[in-house]
């Protein structure tokens, strides 16, 4: 099965016959900046993942291939006129696409599963407890509505859903209407697991070339400064960011030590950051960005902070998307 995003496309309907596929691509990379492109016919499928740079991956099925990675592209190209494709378009955000670069080597771990035995709701926390990296696949009304459910070692980083905007969603309603759908209308759940070697990582699938890592630290006193300004709007939660932020360490310190308030390692003041400690880099914006991100959930202005995080998410896409978590 091939998995595409759930919301409504940029544009879709387009024929193979009459299309240049390659500039094509092309003009969608340019215009979207990352992406994807389905491609259907009533004997083969395929899906190409692109960002501004190039292609990231994609798979392509007939009744004798199944081919998966960059070489995707040439094969559609090559059957093209025999297959007459049906082709639709999806914007996906920069941070988000590495995903959905992966989606072609997930592995289904149970399919099938109805609401006649299972409910969507404990299948979600099921699987969060047993850290699933991978997504939950809901067909609601024999397809006609349905959603992804995507997780990171347990954490529900997203979901991609029929009724959206062109956008991968992390906001929670969304993913409680699905519940409620399921309960409704009944449906259908699919698990795929994202191997460990095979999990998201910016860059992973055909990067030609690789840039520097960006200082995280700097990444970090971005992060927070643009943080402390969005908690500084709300009237009521705690007016000193820096306690609010060492509280919220105090109950992330067992999972990330290095956050400990009390072993003074790392140190947010007057927006610089100063870490003597030792752990990776990875593991430091994944310890920071999980705690702020919930500290915004909890105070009520994820949204918000969304939206004022769009261009640092961008920016430092590659390093965000090794942590898994989407804001």
């Amino acid at each position: 099965m091939i998995i595409i995003p759930k919301e409504k496309p940029v544009i879709e309907n387009l024929n193979s016959y009459y299309l240049d596929i390659r500039k094509l691509v092309e003009h969608y990379q340019g215009q979207l900046g990352a992406g994807g492109i389905h491609f259907k016919s009533t004997a083969a499928e395929g899906v190409i993942f692109f960002d501004k740079d190039e292609l990231l991956g994609g798979v392509f099925k007939d009744k004798e291939r199944n081919i998966q990675g960059k070489e995707v592209l040439n094969s559609i190209i090559e059957t093209s006129s025999q297959y007459n494709f049906v082709i639709s378009i999806y914007e996906i955000a920069q941070n988000k696409i590495y995903f959905w670069a992966n989606m072609p080597d997930a592995k289904k771990i149970h399919k099938n599963l109805s609401t006649e035995f299972t409910d969507l709701e404990g299948l979600i926390k099921k699987m969060a407890s047993e850290k699933l990296t991978g997504y939950i696949e809901v067909v609601i009304n024999n397809g006609s509505e349905g959603g992804l459910v995507f997780f990171s070692d347990g954490e529900i980083i997203g979901g991609s859903y029929s009724w959206g905007k062109g956008e991968v969603s992390s906001l929670k309603e969304n993913r409680e209407l699905l519940v409620a759908k399921t309960k409704d209308s009944g449906g259908i759940f699919h698990v795929n697991r994202i191997e460990a070697s095979k999990r998201p990582v910016a860059g992973e699938i055909g990067r030609k070339e690789q840039k520097a890592a960006a200082d995280i630290l700097i990444v970090l006193e971005e992060l927070l400064q643009i943080v402390e300004s969005e908690a500084a709007k709300k009237k009521n939660i705690e007016r000193d960011f820096n306690k609010l932020l060492k509280k919220k360490f105090v109950e992330k310190a067992d999972k990330y030590v290095f956050l400990d308030p009390f072993a003074d390692e790392f140190i947010y003041s007057a927006g610089k950051i100063t870490f003597t400690g030792e752990a990776a880099d990875e593991e430091l914006l994944r310890g920071v960005a999980e705690s702020v991100k919930e500290i915004a959930e909890e105070s009520g202005f994820l949204s918000n902070l969304s939206d004022s995080l769009s261009s640092w998410s961008q920016k430092y896409a590659r390093e965000l998307a090794k942590t898994g978590i989407i804001f």
